[in-house]
């Protein structure tokens, strides 16, 4: 598998498991199977409600002997709540205890949007904090001081645009190592391909095949089918595979990481052998044709009337 490598020679493997939308009971087993068959990179946040059975999987699996701790990536998320400063190291411990773990390979800031620390998710404009109250350079120097401290190894941010980024780097002297999007191929995201790459970030994408699963109220109507898409599936019976390892390889053959979600084992180890398909110049050209900047996770949840991340996703590379 291909992997993605940091300045200090840490490599992270191109392909991991996605755990947003999987019950406690199902993500348990899933990372469980993935780890089993050859998955080395786990992909989890707080949000997701989640990682107290990540943890208990995690457990059982390195207790087992037959994996190391130090042989998985595995990633976690700051979430919206906890961006004072007062607030990172505190949250990023009680991901680490529900967990199971001393450390994370990989710390991203989920959205450049804060809420109040007692609000899980926003109702009304009073339920945010402001750009001045909790500014992101702010919460960003407390996950430069939690990789100091040895609790993370790598640290990054996850829902920047390419300006949101740019804002960031003229404040700090030590860049994200990496911005996690949404990315496939109605969204290629190219000019923001070409700003992290031009500056040392790496990219990992989200809802590779799609997100068909996630709530029908985050859902467009007559919304796209990526694995239905004629284009893709053509080229999954040129190369006798499926269409969502199409998508991954796609993604993978670009140099980004790719964290595909699924609780169900066939699909979870068909996933891995995507590292078995080879995609050719041809394929790629036919592919570039599909971008149509549709995105599945609009953010717009995250809207409401007068806060002051109404145009949060402003800058053209980042538009639905």
């Amino acid at each position: 598998m291909k992997t993605l490598e940091f300045k200090n020679g840490d490599k992270m493997p191109a392909i991991g498991l996605g755990t947003w939308k999987s019950g406690k009971d199902e993500v348990k087993e899933a990372v469980k199977i993935a780890l089993n068959n050859g998955y080395r990179h786990i992909d989890c946040a707080a949000t997701y409600g989640n990682e107290d059975a990540i943890g208990e999987a995690f457990s059982e699996v390195f207790n087992g002997g037959k994996i190391k701790r130090e042989e998985v990536w595995i990633t976690s998320k700051l979430w919206n709540n906890a961006h004072k400063k007062e607030d990172v190291i505190p949250a990023l411990k009680q991901t680490l205890k529900d967990l199971q773990l001393d450390y994370l390979d990989l710390y991203l800031i989920h959205w450049p949007v804060a809420f109040k620390p007692d609000v899980d998710f926003p109702e009304k404009d009073e339920d945010y904090l402001s750009l001045e109250e909790a500014p992101i350079i702010e919460t960003w120097n407390m996950m430069l001081e939690a990789k100091k401290q040895g609790l993370v190894k790598h640290v990054g941010v996850s829902n920047f645009s390419s300006m949101k980024l740019e804002e960031l780097l003229e404040e700090t002297s030590e860049n994200p190592e990496m911005n996690q999007v949404e990315l496939h191929p109605y969204l290629q995201q190219n000019d923001l391909l070409e700003f992290c790459s031009r500056h040392n970030i790496h990219l990992t994408a989200y809802s590779p095949l799609g997100s068909g699963d996630r709530p029908d109220g985050m859902k467009a109507k007559d919304e796209p089918s990526l694995l239905e898409n004629p284009v893709i599936n053509r080229i999954a019976k040129k190369h006798g595979a499926s269409a969502g390892q199409i998508l991954i390889k796609w993604s993978e053959m670009r140099g980004t990481a790719v964290i595909p979600k699924s609780t169900n084992e066939n699909r979870i180890k068909e996933n891995l052998e995507s590292t078995g398909v080879n995609l050719d110049e041809s394929d790629f050209k036919e592919i570039a044709k599909l971008d149509s900047h549709f995105r599945y996770v609009t953010g717009e949840f995250f809207i409401t009337k007068g806060n002051s991340y109404e145009n949060i996703f402003d800058d053209d590379d980042y538009k639905a």
